[in-house]
C-alpha cells in the first residue's frame, strides 16, 4: 500500500489529523520538500509522528522510484508531501506507476496553493495555466524560458498566473 500524505501549507502543525493517523500507520514513511518548503523539519515531523522519515531527492522520486513500489508491495509506506500532494506531476505520475504495478494507493489531501488562492482575494475561475518556479539555487539564478512563456499568455488572454 502506497500513501500520498499531504503536510499543508506551513508546518508539522498544518496536518489533518487523517493524515497524522495514515502516517502514524505506516511501516515506512518518505519525505520529499523540493517540491515545496516548509517551515518545519524532518525531525519535528518524526517527533509529532513518532516514526523515522527518509527524506527522498528529486531523482530519488522521479528515477529511483522503483525502491518506493519495492516497499509498498508488502508494506504500509507512506509518501510525506508539502501542500497537496497531487499538486505536483510528480506524484501523479508515481501513483498511475504504481497502480500498474498492482499496488494499492490512497490519497490524504491537504490544504494547498490552489485553495490558498481565496485569501488573496482572487477568484480560482480567473486563473489561466499554473507555472512553477523553481527555487533559484537549484537552477543556478536562471529561470526556465517556459516560466516567461506561460505568464506572457495568460496575460494576453485577462488571466492571472499561479507560480
Amino acid at each position: 500500500m502506497l500513501y500520498f500524505i499531504s503536510l499543508g501549507l506551513h508546518d508539522e502543525k498544518d496536518m489533518s489529523l487523517k493524515a497524522l493517523e495514515t502516517a502514524r500507520a505506516c511501516d515506512l514513511l518518505f519525505a520529499e520538500f523540493y517540491t515545496t518548503k516548509l517551515e518545519t523539519t524532518k525531525e519535528k515531523l518524526e517527533q509529532l509522528i513518532g516514526k523515522p522519515i527518509k527524506l527522498l531527492s528529486r531523482k530519488d522520486l522521479e528515477e529511483n522510484y522503483q525502491a518506493i513500489l519495492e516497499e509498498a508491495k508488502d508494506k504500509k509506506v507512506g509518501l510525506l508531501v508539502g501542500g497537496d500532494a497531487f499538486v505536483a506531476t510528480t506524484h501523479a505520475a508515481l501513483r498511475l506507476e504504481a497502480m500498474k504495478q498492482g499496488i494499492e494507493t490512497r490519497v490524504i489531501h491537504g490544504s494547498s496553493i490552489i485553495s490558498a488562492i481565496g485569501e488573496t482575494g482572487l477568484h480560482v475561475y480567473k486563473f489561466g495555466a499554473s507555472v512553477t518556479i523553481p527555487f533559484l539555487e537549484k537552477t543556478k539564478g536562471k529561470l526556465p524560458e517556459s516560466v516567461y512563456e506561460v505568464i506572457k499568455l495568460n496575460k494576453a488572454r485577462g488571466l492571472h498566473t499561479l507560480c
